[in-house]
């Protein structure tokens, strides 16, 4: 169930990956499957180090794409696996979830401001028309490769909420990642976990008041 204050919620905040379009979990776990790798050995590897491995500091855009390959193969060899960082970086993409898309435009149609955070590795392709409209969507557009800060860190919600105009008790997070929605909701974010989306939007009908699903 949503953790926070329940009828204050002013703007909702929505991961990309694993929120607005499907995890990259699947697409990693079908290359650890192709590449013969124990099963979740490439999130494992992301716990190393969190704040300073080869993940940390892409999504920072301190690397570029080579660098982040040559950092993450050589973080997995220390632990005796060999990766294709190339490959990972390959396996990311995901299918656009519609539902999350509809549930966007219902909460801006409502008065609810919107604004998607999200730990990339570079810039959205805005070039792209599939990404321009995503864009579009949301009233503010935060990313970690434009802002030089990731999730969890606390600085990434300050900035969020600075664009939006709202505190933390006005904030609604939804995000697929634990330790994303554990700083969050130090600060006193509402967070809402997805792992099923529509039980997701189910806790976010609940928690704003506006009608999300249509079960």
């Amino acid at each position: 169930m949503p953790i926070g204050p329940i009828g204050q919620i002013k703007a909702v905040l929505f991961d990309l990956g694993g929120v607005i379009w499907e995890s990259p979990l699947v697409g990693l776990s079908r290359y650890e499957t192709t590449a013969g790798l124990p099963p979740g050995i490439v999130g494992w590897l992301n716990t190393q180090n969190p704040d300073d491995n080869a993940w940390a500091r892409y999504e920072r855009a301190q690397v570029d794409a080579a660098g982040f390959r040559a950092l993450f193969e050589a973080e997995a060899l220390v632990h005796g696996h060999v990766v294709d960082g190339a490959a990972i970086l390959d396996a990311l993409a995901g299918p656009i979830r519609p539902e999350m898309l509809r549930a966007v435009s219902r909460l801006r149609e409502s008065g609810l401001r919107t604004a998607a955070g999200t730990n990339n590795f570079s810039p959205l392709d805005v070039s792209d028309p599939v990404i321009a409209d995503l864009v579009a969507r949301f009233d503010v557009v935060v990313q970690s490769a434009v802002e030089g800060v990731r999730k969890p860190e606390p600085a990434f919600y300050e900035l969020v909420m600075a664009r939006l105009g709202v505190d933390a008790a006005g904030l609604a997070f939804l995000d697929d990642l634990g330790v994303n929605l554990k700083a969050a909701r130090a600060m006193g974010i509402t967070t809402i976990k997805v792992a099923d989306p529509r039980d997701a939007l189910r806790e976010l009908q609940a928690l704003t008041g506006v009608t999300l699903i249509n079960d």
